[in-house]
């Protein structure tokens, strides 16, 4: 989108110019009128959703995050919100039911055709953060004792009201899923070939198993659908890669902000109120400034150290900076790690031997250059406290910052809640520690 059409609609905005706006957000592709929207608060997005052609309104609706359509329907009027609640997918509507005051939801439910709040039913009985929750039951299905002719019939029967037809699963009399088949192998398959010549093995996830977990095999797995089944492996619904693929960037949202000691804010930043930026760090702000007085009394304790040797505080800043870093970076590896399915809590041991190690090795790289660079400036004894401090400093720090989202995981927390700030907290206090002890041995005070 280019700049001066932004700066049509702005200008437009600010003038009230209703009829240069129509023009302006009617001319633009969806993805680009919802940039627009995303920029804009929640009186002038309302104002430039209703100059939308009632087709690409829906369209504009659909695209935007759950957060932003809640927004909207409490600035619409009723028949329009009724009108986009009704043409939305099953599991998109469940996601923006979410979103909304329960009167709310309940009275958007009760207005919609009894098929689809049937259907929207179905999927709001799943568990909050299940796949079933997120899942699409609007797929079509194959029977296996098809011939690729009459699957090719009912696939152009159903195109209508199809999710994705590209991969189709499988199933027996029973509903149960016994493979998969794509559209492609449908139609370069003679129309006599049975099915079962040419569908492939399944790969299944259950409606009850997390969203995020589901949405990572999916994407490991590089499929474009994945047969979503319930407790006795009857199909229930598709998970497809689109859907997969806003769950993870959801979910790697939410990581990336926890871990930076923030709240994700579930809606665009210019979209985001002024409060809702505080309440985000707030919280986090206070629980790190209570955490860093650990390190406060560390420095009260050894007073008397630092004052018989005051060089010693100067290299305070450089101890517990390296200390968070070094955790900092073992627990982002290990959280991205565990996000991928490469290790998990059974491999806690392993992972706390591998951080031991790397951390021992850049100890011992950071803390000979420090030892040398300090001897030149100061002398020996100092320079061997600062080289065996960064030693153990960055061994302690690495190991610990490898182990504790391992350990969150197993007690079914957020691994990126105990990731860089408490980290950080943690680090800055027994590295004081170590620092003092060290020096106290090392120095004889």
């Amino acid at each position: 989108m280019t700049e001066e059409r932004v700066k049509t609609i702005e200008r437009a905005l600010g003038l009230t110019d209703l009829a240069e706006l129509r023009v302006a957000v009617r001319a633009m592709t969806p993805a680009e009128v919802v940039e627009v929207l995303e920029r804009q608060d929640s009186t002038d997005r309302a104002v430039l959703y209703r100059l939308l052609a009632k087709d690409q309104a829906l369209r504009v609706f659909e695209a935007l995050d759950p957060s932003l359509q809640s927004d909207l329907v409490r600035a619409l009027q009723h028949d329009d919100v009724a009108a986009l609640f009704a043409g939305m997918e099953p599991d998109d509507r469940v996601e923006l039911l979410d979103e909304l005051p329960a009167s709310v939801a309940r009275r958007l439910m009760r207005g919609l055709p009894a098929r689809e709040r049937e259907i929207t039913a179905e999927i709001l009985g799943y568990p909050p953060g299940s796949i079933g929750r997120r899942m699409s039951p609007e797929f079509v299905a194959l029977r296996a004792n098809l011939t690729a002719g009459q699957a090719l019939s009912v696939v152009t029967q159903r195109l209508a009201d199809a999710e994705t037809v590209y991969t189709l699963p499988v199933t027996d009399d029973q509903r149960a899923v016994v493979g998969v088949v794509s559209l492609r192998d449908l139609m370069s398959a003679s129309p006599d070939t049975p099915i079962r010549d040419v569908m492939q093995d399944a790969h299944v996830v259950q409606a009850t198993d997390d969203a995020e977990e589901a949405a990572r095999r999916c994407a490991i797995l590089k499929v474009l659908a994945l047969p979503v089944v319930d407790s006795e492996s009857r199909l229930v619904g598709i998970l497809t890669v689109d859907d997969a693929l806003r769950i993870l960037e959801t979910a790697e949202t939410e990581d990336q902000a926890r871990m930076s000691g923030t709240e994700p804010l579930r809606r665009p930043y210019l979209a985001s109120p002024v409060s809702a930026l505080v309440r985000s760090r707030v919280v986090w702000l206070l629980v790190l400034a209570i955490g860093a007085t650990l390190t406060v009394q560390v420095l009260e304790v050894f007073e008397a150290t630092l004052s018989q040797v005051v060089a010693l505080a100067l290299f305070v800043p450089l101890l517990i900076g390296t200390g968070g870093n070094t955790g900092n970076q073992a627990a982002t590896t290990v959280t991205r790690a565990l996000a991928l399915g490469d290790v998990g809590p059974r491999d806690i041991a392993k992972v706390a031997a591998r951080e031991f190690k790397v951390g021992f090795s850049l100890g011992l790289l950071l803390g000979s250059v420090a030892f040398l660079a300090t001897t030149a400036v100061y002398d020996r004894q100092l320079g061997t406290v600062i080289g065996l401090t960064l030693l153990a400093v960055c061994t302690m720090a690495a190991t610990v910052g490898g182990v504790m989202p391992l350990l969150a995981r197993a007690v079914r927390a957020d691994p990126a809640v105990f990731s860089n700030p408490f980290i950080t907290t943690f680090v800055d206090a027994t590295g004081l520690l170590m620092y003092f002890l060290i020096a106290r041995a090392v120095l004889g005070i």
